[in-house]
């Protein structure tokens, strides 16, 4: 679940920003991985006829059965276990027994745990059947965005330096990125400093240290940046109607650079 913008690319140094113990990185990574292998099993799942409330229980089962708790349930009063958005809808939507997916979709599944206290939260897009080309170039595009600003970190690296990688990789490609919303840290709350905008410049913002565990999660949209959220007060949409893609892993900073958390 995204953060709002609190912030933009050329933050200074915040000490708000927890650093994680050893021992809590290896509970973020064992949530990290419980999040990656519900995601998983639910992006299975994903068919034309399938209802995203059918995804939505799927989730909370399998969650359940792994002995941890759906983060996004009551979040801010949010009604489900996943955040399931198609097309148009960028983030926040809302699962429904009357919201079926159709051929040719691209649909968004963002989820979280609660692991022994810690968090575990990500995301990914794909396509229900056969997708047009365009999308499949979105959906590419936006996953090469988060491998770029992940292969971005690195010993005295940035913000702003994964934030341009982000940004570079999606206006190359003639799509844009959104400004509204950003990632996140992440470990005994769900949204925690610093602010991970998905747009900046290089060697301006936070400096990335070891010990801090962040979300990355590129948005980015096939036309316009702007979004608005719709009348359920949780659905993000783009404001022209055009399609949009959101992936996310959680990440520990290194000594050396990075590790990516919400792997299996």
């Amino acid at each position: 679940m995204q953060s709002s913008n609190r912030s933009a690319s050329g933050q200074s140094p915040d000490r708000t920003i927890e650093l994680k113990t050893s021992r809590e990185i290896d509970i973020l990574r064992a949530a990290g991985r419980l999040a990656a292998s519900v995601l998983n099993k639910v992006l299975g799942e994903i068919h034309p006829g399938v209802s995203t409330m059918r995804l939505d229980m799927i989730a909370e089962k399998e969650i359940r059965s792994l002995g941890a708790a759906p983060a996004f349930l009551g979040y801010h009063g949010f009604p489900a276990t996943l955040c399931v958005s198609i097309n148009n809808e960028l983030v926040h939507g809302v699962p429904r027994p009357d919201r079926i997916i159709r051929e040719g979709d691209i649909v968004t599944v963002d989820l979280g745990v609660i692991h022994k206290g810690f968090y575990g939260d990500t995301a990914a897009t794909v396509g229900a059947g056969n997708i047009s080309a365009e999308a499949q170039r979105l959906l590419r595009v936006t996953k090469d965005s988060l491998d770029k600003a992940i292969a971005s970190i690195a010993p005295g690296s940035r913000l702003g330096d994964m934030g341009w990688a982000v940004q570079k990789t999606a206006e190359a490609a003639g799509f844009s990125v959104v400004r509204d919303y950003v990632g996140h840290g992440i470990g005994r709350k769900l949204h925690e400093d610093p602010a991970v905008p998905n747009f900046g410049r290089p060697s301006t913002g936070v400096r990335l240290v070891p010990g801090m565990v962040i979300a990355i999660e590129p948005m980015i949209n096939a036309g316009s940046f702007k979004v608005k959220t719709l009348s359920d007060g949780w659905t993000v949409v783009t404001e022209d109607g055009k399609l949009c893609a959101h992936f996310e892993h959680m990440v520990a900073v290194t000594e050396t650079g990075c590790e990516v958390l919400t792997v299996i």
